[in-house]
């Protein structure tokens, strides 16, 4: 068995673990949180599914691989820059998960030197399973994917996802989408679930894909998935994407450069720019 194999098996039997803990709380009942307790808001939820998701996640990779970094969303700090590294997301489309919609993932990546190696995202209420290897392709349930060959916006749909802020940042995704409406796309969907968005673009069904704001373990494994399916991915300016909090744009390739044109012209760091 290949090194990639080895570790492909171990984060897909990981997010099956992770997953059974999810799915195991929604059919019980499920209590979710406001992680900033701030003003009353509840925009930015986190419960004892998300906790124990990643835990049992934790558990499993720890025990393979001890002498791998672990990072996470809830409580999983492992150093970016060990040589080898697993990013978790033990619940990704929490607001989605919260009122019942089947439209949430887990979602594991493996790095190594700073370059991803192979990425799972498993959405559990549906048994969806989406697999990349480097250099061996992308997987949907066992079947090869790759992106549309569209050539222009007017062929296609994009995707869109919104940060918790509602200010600058929500001002910023509106105007995007407008401009992108502007080029006669089919339509624009907004799903809430980052990873899982990831992969339609790598399975076809987005031309495009953009969000302002994300977490590493929002996109580390959907990353690697777009590439392996032929398409590119970088941060919203068009700069490679670091393994840090950042602005994605995910496309077919063909569509990159005038998707990048339109998030980089409202990218909402352009507010505080002296330019």
């Amino acid at each position: 068995m290949t090194e990639h194999q080895t570790l492909l098996d171990a984060a897909t039997k990981a997010a099956q673990l992770g997953g059974e803990v999810l799915n195991r709380y929604l059919s019980e009942g499920v209590q979710m949180r406001d992680k900033s307790s701030a003003g009353g808001k509840t925009y930015d939820l986190v419960s004892d599914a998300d906790l124990d998701s990643e835990k049992a996640i934790g558990e499993y990779l720890g025990n393979l691989f001890p002498d791998h970094e672990l990072l996470g969303e809830e409580d999983l700090d492992g150093d970016v820059n060990a040589d080898h590294l697993w990013v978790i997301d033990p619940l990704d489309g929490t607001n989605n998960y919260a009122h019942g919609i089947p439209h949430f993932a887990v979602s594991i990546a493996h790095y190594h030197l700073g370059k991803p190696t192979v990425g799972v995202i498993f959405n559990p209420a549906r048994n969806d399973l989406f697999t990349a290897a480097e250099n061996h392709g992308a997987y949907r349930n066992g079947k090869k994917m790759k992106v549309c060959d569209s050539n222009s916006l007017a062929q296609t749909l994009v995707g869109c996802g919104f940060y918790y802020d509602r200010g600058a940042m929500m001002r910023s995704t509106l105007n995007a989408v407008e401009e992108f409406f502007g080029h006669d796309i089919h339509g624009i969907r907004r799903f809430g679930t980052a990873s899982l968005d990831l992969c339609q673009v790598g399975c076809g069904q987005f031309g495009v894909f953009f969000e302002y704001q994300l977490s590493p373990w929002d996109f580390a494994a959907g990353r690697l998935f777009v590439e392996e399916a032929g398409g590119r991915v970088t941060d919203g300016r068009g700069d490679p994407l670091p393994l840090e909090m950042s602005s994605v744009v995910a496309s077919n390739g063909q569509l990159h450069d005038i998707a990048i044109e339109i998030t980089a012209r409202h990218h909402p760091s352009n507010e505080f720019s002296d330019s």
